[in-house]
């Protein structure tokens, strides 16, 4: 990989200090100019080597400032199919250069964004021709090899994924009561060239827009039209994983953050507006009256995502560029690209909550641990020395309370501690607290990313057991031999030096059957449809999404 001299950090700052690239291919030009690319134009095998190889720069030591954007373009698959469609991972937030170049805006300037963006949004404006649909793929032309199989969709956790996964998605729907849109970052598992099974939070009063939307579609019993985007500029994929209120259409707030409109278009076959720009948006309709079977799949709380009842995507068309680039993200276990973009805006939007919306005082920083942890659950907060015990109990509390899903441990450190260090964090909890004055355990809390899968009940938040008490699913890398291959393919390529640390590799933890490592093996060898087809058999009426298939099957 690149070392960053001087010259290529002042690029950086440079681009960082611009107003946003508004299109994906240009903010990838920016990268590379800043020396923030790394091209591979050697063949990759999508199903097995390619997010492999990305991986490698987030578990073997590479330093943040170290890291890349990756462009492959010689992409092939298990069955020797070449792809003319470049696959392009990391270049929204490999590190948090890469995500202050795509916002516009310096790193220590973008929690600021965020918040002036969300209190004053610009909305979009509507254009009558459109890059996105420069090509219009439908009718017979989604059937196999077309549609989704001509897309180069890498399989993210080669030895668990059942299938290939669109990861770096803006899944748009809209509320049918209010007409407003929402966007959302939802995993979707290929199941056939026309079919998808998108997996969106699925909670009655907390879930996901889509998942709040799906419920009015399955009220009125009318089919849920929805579009995923792939590709499109930053800001408006970083608005997916925000968590923001669920009337707010998040395309003004991206306009915010650009500071003009986002140029949208009317989809070809459904009635959704989609990012005009976008370099790939596959629409389609979910029919509220059944659900699939869905996963396995790695998520980024570090485990596998066991089968599950998700939602069934007929695909009624793909429109795209004449010579898009197809966009993948790394999560799963963190750090990833998915945790960074969360962490560069949540640390400042979490510190403001504190300082400025509580006005707590002498609250320093919020560090989110991200290191297996998936950023939420684990949060740091840095306290100013001489504060009163009363302001550092509102700032523990202020932290765990912010979001449902963040702060299930939350450790207040002194000013001499560095929050981002673990080591100091566990040297100052062994030498200065006392857990039966210092520890409080607080109930009644949602739980963590995952709790879905695990016993029902409520949450709480502060110090846990965190050993192993029941089988539990796969660690969420990919398999040891994927990883080894990956690992002897980046030193054959001479990218940069890599310093392992235990975990690199996924494994089983006791809750894995014969059928998901079928599913795990067909999606490394390309025949993820016999899987689609065996799922489309097993289809359900009657039940919510996210219902374990377990549960249901074997009752």
């Amino acid at each position: 990989m690149l070392d960053q001299p001087e010259d290529l950090r002042s690029k950086i700052a440079e681009r960082a200090g611009r107003r946003p690239r508004l299109d994906f291919q240009e903010h990838l030009a920016d990268l590379e100019a800043a020396g923030l690319v790394e091209r591979i134009d050697a063949p990759i095998n999508k199903d097995t080597e390619l997010h492999p190889l990305v991986r490698w720069q987030f578990v073997g030591g590479v330093p943040e400032d170290k890291r890349r954007a990756f462009v492959f373009s010689n992409v092939t698959d298990s069955k020797g199919r070449k792809y003319d469609m470049p696959v392009v991972v990391g270049a929204l937030a490999a590190s948090p250069d890469i995500y202050a170049i795509g916002m516009g805006r310096k790193v220590e300037d973008i929690g600021a964004a965020w918040l002036d963006a969300i209190a004053h949004p610009i909305a979009p404006i509507t254009v009558a021709a459109a890059a996105c649909q420069e090509v219009v793929i439908s009718g017979d032309n989604l059937k196999a090899p077309g549609g989704l199989a001509a897309l180069p969709v890498p399989v993210s956790t080669p030895g668990f994924d059942s299938a290939p996964y669109l990861t770096a998605t803006l899944c748009i729907t809209r509320d049918p009561d209010t007409g407003v849109q929402n966007m959302g970052t939802y995993r979707a598992a290929l199941k056939a060239a026309d079919r998808l099974a998108v997996r969106m939070v699925a909670r009655e009063a907390t879930g996901a827009g889509g998942f709040l939307h799906w419920l009015k579609y399955r009220k009125r019993n009318e089919p849920m039209p929805i579009a995923i985007v792939i590709g499109a500029a930053p800001v408006v994929v970083f608005t997916g994983p925000q968590k923001l209120a669920i009337d707010c259409d998040e395309l003004g707030v991206a306009g915010g953050l650009a500071g003009e409109p986002i140029r949208v278009v009317k989809a070809k076959t459904v009635d959704l507006v989609v990012p005009a720009d976008a370099e790939i948006v596959i629409e389609g309709v979910i029919d509220p009256q059944v659900l699939e079977p869905e996963a396995p799949f790695g998520e980024s709380n570090g485990y596998v995502a066991l089968e599950a009842f998700n939602m069934p995507m007929r695909v009624t068309a793909i429109t795209r560029k004449r010579a898009p680039v197809f966009c993948s993200i790394i999560s799963q276990v963190t750090p990833s690209e998915s945790s960074v973009i969360k962490k560069v805006a949540y640390e400042p939007l979490f510190l403001s909550h504190l300082r400025d919306g509580l006005g707590i005082k002498g609250v320093q920083r919020v560090a989110m641990h991200e290191r297996l942890t998936n950023l939420r659950p684990v949060i740091f907060v840095q306290i100013a020395a001489g504060v009163p015990r009363t302001e550092i109990w509102r700032a523990l509390h202020g932290a765990s309370s912010l979001m449902s899903n963040c702060g299930k441990i939350v450790v207040a450190v002194s000013d001499d501690i560095d929050p981002t260090s673990v080591d100091a964090v566990l040297w100052s909890l062994a030498y200065r607290s006392n857990p039966i004055e210092d520890v409080e355990l607080v109930p009644h809390r949602g739980g963590v990313q995952g709790a879905q899968y695990g016993p029902e009940g409520s949450d709480s938040s502060m110090l846990i057991d965190a050993t192993r008490k029941r089988p539990m699913a796969p660690l969420a890398l990919p398999t040891r031999e994927h990883m080894e291959h990956a690992r002897a393919l980046w030193q054959r390529l001479g990218l940069h030096p890599l310093t392992v640390t235990a975990p690199w590799h996924g494994y089983e933890l006791g809750d894995w059957t014969e059928r998901w490592e079928t599913f795990a093996r067909r999606a490394t060898s390309g025949d993820w449809e016999l899987s689609g087809r065996e799922t489309l058999a097993r289809q359900r009426s009657g039940v919510m999404p996210e219902t374990s298939v377990r549960a249901v099957e074997n009752d």
